[in-house]
């Protein structure tokens, strides 16, 4: 629960890239400004500032969230992941992020954080998305370079590759 301190701030707890992290924050401020400018966590990138372009997609409780319109008191006893905590403990890369270098699913590289988000958030809930729900879902988010075809690529090699992980076990 938040709770205001004598300073005006809120302290909030709550799941960052799978580590307990508490915070005073003021109730103006912004996730993306929390985990940009006080956690350095800079992957969560801003370009529009109003829920349109979705480079700053984040997961919370694994549904993606525009972190620029979201305020940090929002995810108080949430989870958050960041471009940065989809990569292993040993550096290897999660299976949406692999198949983006793969499939070199990114030109400028500015929305490429917020769709690999995104990609992961929708084969959390379709293992093996057609075209269609595809690009459906990436609508969402704009690439001002149009390199959606590799992107679209590069979900479909990542559903593979999850799926073969997945029968395999």
């Amino acid at each position: 629960m938040t709770t205001l301190s004598e300073n005006g701030k809120i302290d909030i707890a709550f799941t960052l890239n799978g580590q307990p992290v508490s915070r005073a924050t003021t109730t103006s401020r912004t996730l993306s400004d929390l985990l940009r400018d006080d956690m350095d966590l800079k992957g969560t990138r801003v370009a529009c500032g109003r829920t349109v372009c979705g480079a700053c997609s984040v997961l919370v409780d694994g549904f993606p969230r525009a972190a620029c319109s979201t305020f940090a008191f929002e995810v108080e006893g949430r989870s958050v992941t960041t471009i940065e905590g989809l990569e292993a403990e040993d550096g290897t890369l999660d299976p949406v992020q692999a198949a983006f270098a793969k499939k070199s699913a990114f030109q400028c590289g500015y929305c490429t954080s917020g769709m690999i988000l995104l990609a992961r958030a929708l084969l959390a809930e379709h293992q093996r998305p057609d075209r269609e729900t595809i690009r459906e879902w990436i609508s969402s988010n704009i690439c001002r370079c149009t390199g959606y075809q590799l992107i679209i690529e590069a979900v479909e090699e990542a559903a593979e590759t999850m799926a073969g992980k997945e029968a395999a076990e």
